[in-house]
């Protein structure tokens, strides 16, 4: 099976690119700015271990202070449990790749399984979770620069914008020039951040907690049921990541150590996702808003440490988000996109698009945690223990890992059903 270009394009832009890359590769000019395809891996284990960091860390870490209070001290339980289970389904997806050495991408691995069905079916969950992912961004820098900049409104035409709205808007401009970019070759780089802004953002608040007076002294719930499904939601919001693990995968050197990888990298960001709860819980309580920076004292230098890292870290990754989805549209409509104008057009209008929904949806938890039921746990937990067992023919015949993959399974549409009827039953309500 060859492996098709105009699908490979998602999760991938943010890894530090292997130097030794294979220049002769022959992947679509639209792409090569962001992505490596090499036939053979050389990237060592460290540098492939940063990449899963990288690829696991992300905004996730500012809403799970917010899942734990929504769920209570005993709803930590699921975040380590999702781990497992997302470590554990990342270990199939390395053995759907072995199964067949042209398999170079997460929809590679649906087409493998399932057809040209299961390509467009991976393919469309993965880009409507970046798009979601892109206009959390834009809510999420509304919601901090509003509290770095409260009771600013502006004017236009008779007609007045909130603060949020109004940074929502500025925010989009700025990203603009970036989005319109066609090499995202440098932007590539700066994506490599979100290992450091994770352990900022985790120091930051620990010393605001610990040395700026405000201390660990909230007992919080031991357990809250009516929280739990937008606590679990949003706790399976913070792996997904596996998208991009073929890439990693194929890009390394020495396949064998891959499970060790995994291993590592998950074991190093639950860590951080568990610190940063129980630091954020022990602080503020159930005081706490969907996003940890959103609580904390904006006079306070390492507080705006926080916030600063917060609000310029998405700025930079808005691009990098959203260039998969720009490319599959212009690949599609190849031949219109040789003009410059219609690319210009294509990537403006997805970035009103994001605005328009960030607008009308301003809730960054309650998406955070649509985006974590809905999409992550299909990619992360359904997908690929569905095309491991047609791919492996495991489901032919009954045993100790077809029992557990079929546990794997009824906990991920569990987590699927109620938490996405959860997030659109509160969404409605706040509308």
């Amino acid at each position: 099976m060859e492996a098709k270009s105009e699908d490979t394009h998602f999760l991938t832009i943010g890894l530090l690119q292997n130097n030794n890359t294979n220049k002769n590769d022959e992947t679509s000019v639209c792409y090569k700015s962001f992505i490596s395809q090499s036939t053979e891996g050389t990237t060592s284990f460290f540098k492939t271990a940063f990449n899963g960091l990288n690829a696991l860390s992300g905004v996730g870490i500012l809403s799970t202070p917010y899942a734990l209070a929504s769920g209570g001290w005993l709803s930590l339980i699921f975040l380590f449990l999702i781990a497992f289970v997302t470590f554990y389904t990342a270990l199939l997806i390395q053995s759907c790749m072995d199964a067949d050495s042209s398999i170079r991408t997460y929809p590679d691995i649906g087409e493998r399984a399932f057809g040209r069905k299961g390509r467009v079916l991976v393919s469309t969950f993965m880009n409507l979770e970046l798009y979601l992912v892109a206009t959390g961004f834009l809510i999420l820098e509304g919601d901090n620069l509003n509290n770095l900049l409260p009771g600013m409104g502006f004017e236009i035409s008779g007609f007045r914008i909130g603060g949020n709205q109004g940074f929502i808007i500025i925010v989009a401009l700025i990203i603009l020039p970036t989005i319109l970019l066609n090499n995202m070759g440098l932007l590539s780089y700066i994506s490599a951040t979100g290992v450091v802004a994770s352990f900022v953002i985790l120091g930051s608040i620990f010393w605001t907690g610990a040395f700026e007076g405000i201390g660990f002294h909230e007992k919080g719930e031991l357990l809250n049921w009516k929280g739990i499904p937008t606590g679990i939601s949003l706790y399976a919001f913070c792996y997904c990541a596996h998208p991009v693990f073929p890439t990693l995968y194929t890009s390394m050197g020495n396949k064998k150590n891959f499970s060790k990888v995994m291993f590592l990298s998950f074991l190093l960001c639950t860590i951080t996702y568990a610190l940063i709860a129980v630091f954020g819980y022990l602080m503020f309580g159930s005081m706490l808003k969907s996003q940890i920076t959103l609580n904390l004292p904006t006079n306070k230098v390492s507080s705006k440490v926080a916030i600063y890292t917060t609000v310029v870290n998405p700025i930079a990754k808005y691009a990098l988000i959203l260039t998969p989805i720009i490319h599959t549209i212009e690949n599609r409509f190849r031949s219109y996109c040789k003009k410059r104008s219609i690319s210009v057009f294509i990537r403006t209008a997805l970035l009103i698009s994001t605005v328009a929904v960030a607008l009308t949806v301003p809730f960054f938890g309650l998406l955070m945690s649509l985006v974590g039921a809905f999409l992550s746990v299909t990619a992360s937990i359904l997908l690929p223990c569905l095309c491991y067992l047609k791919i492996s023919g495991s489901y032919q015949r009954f045993g100790f890992q077809v029992g557990i993959i079929g546990l794997i399974l009824v906990f991920g549409i569990a987590i699927l059903v109620i938490g996405t009827y959860t997030s659109l039953v509160e969404i409605i309500g706040q509308l």
